[in-house]
């Protein structure tokens, strides 16, 4: 049975969640388990060891300058100790195509954009245009051209909570509960915290919950702190300080989950928690292969990028207020 390796290195985790179909593909293409080298900053160990097609996970760092080639030669090791008969690489870059090369790994299947098709073995490539594809689309293009299958699109991850549960006691209150997702890596795609404080008043007061988990990373808890400051209400549960596995845990016990364009909102998708996104300085079309549920302004016009924070308050909170009571009944 044939050995194989996908190196995917983007660092944010919901490029990596976008990812998982055709990870998955790959692997029900050869009728076996994969290895997988990520990013450290994924936290990939963490959040994809329930997946039963994968075997093990291992970090690179995919740093430029003077750490090129140290990182070339890190994952050289990883595939002259693993002895793998295919490596895939989801994205264009060289370095692990490079080491592959070095390695004498027989198949190196990747996309062969500009020079990476020197290191390759594969002979059929994406061209130059199919970069303006989004990343999932470029994934089914790569995927289709070597003839691998592709059974489903969307995202969808497996998690075993039991394991998340040691530690975070203080996230397991009886109640109804909802999650906001109030950060991004891209501080333009953000609600503003009044209108997080404005509709959470209008959930609770309809019933739809008793608690709000805040998701966020520690480096965005003043986004969490000046939301409960500004409601002065008891039923928000900060977040900030778990790490991914207790924001996994909080998700998972929330009936919805309503946030900004982030790594966040992709998980709470993948994790089969109905999950709305709001959309207004970014292309809605790019969450057309997930479940989540856009709720975009009066007006908005897709494929466009505003990068200006301020274009998040063309989204009205009684608006997305009624936008979520709409798709609750229905």
């Amino acid at each position: 049975m044939n050995k194989i390796c996908i190196v995917y290195t983007h660092h944010k985790l919901g490029d990596l969640i976008w990812q998982l179909p055709y990870i998955k593909a790959i692997s029900q293409h050869h009728q076996t388990n994969i290895d997988l080298i990520v990013r450290e900053k994924t936290q990939a160990q963490n959040i994809l060891k329930d997946l039963k097609h994968i075997n093990q996970i291992f970090y690179n760092d995919f740093r430029k300058g003077i750490f090129y080639w140290l990182d070339v030669f890190k994952l050289k090791k990883i595939f002259d100790t693993e002895k793998y008969d295919y490596v895939y690489i989801l994205d264009k870059v060289n370095k692990p195509a490079i080491a592959a090369k070095l390695s004498g790994i027989q198949n190196i299947i990747a996309p062969g954009i500009k020079n990476q098709k020197k290191w390759i073995t594969s002979k059929n490539y994406l061209n130059e245009d199919d970069w303006n594809l989004n990343y999932s689309e470029q994934s089914q293009k790569f995927l289709k051209i070597n003839s691998i299958k592709l059974n489903d699109k969307f995202p969808s991850l497996e998690i075993d909570t039991e394991r998340l549960k040691q530690g975070n006691d203080d996230l397991l209150v009886k109640g109804k509960k909802i999650a906001f997702g109030v950060d991004s890596f891209e501080d333009f795609k953000m609600w503003f915290e009044e209108d997080f404080v404005e509709l959470a008043s209008l959930l609770y007061d309809k019933g739809l919950c008793d608690y709000i988990y805040l998701i966020c990373g520690p480096d965005k808890s003043h986004i969490a702190k000046k939301i409960i400051d500004g409601s002065k209400k008891q039923y928000f549960i900060d977040c900030s300080n778990k790490d991914l596995q207790g924001v996994i845990l909080a998700i998972k016990n929330s009936d919805f989950y309503i946030g900004n364009n982030s790594g966040p909102l992709n998980l709470s998708a993948a994790l089969g928690i109905k999950t709305f996104g709001l959309i207004a300085n970014d292309p809605v079309s790019e969450l057309k292969y997930s479940n989540i549920k856009p709720i975009t302004p009066e007006g908005y016009v897709d494929n466009i990028w505003i990068r200006d924070r301020i274009g998040m308050k063309k989204l009205k909170p009684n608006y997305v207020f009624n936008q979520i009571q709409k798709n609750l009944s229905s």
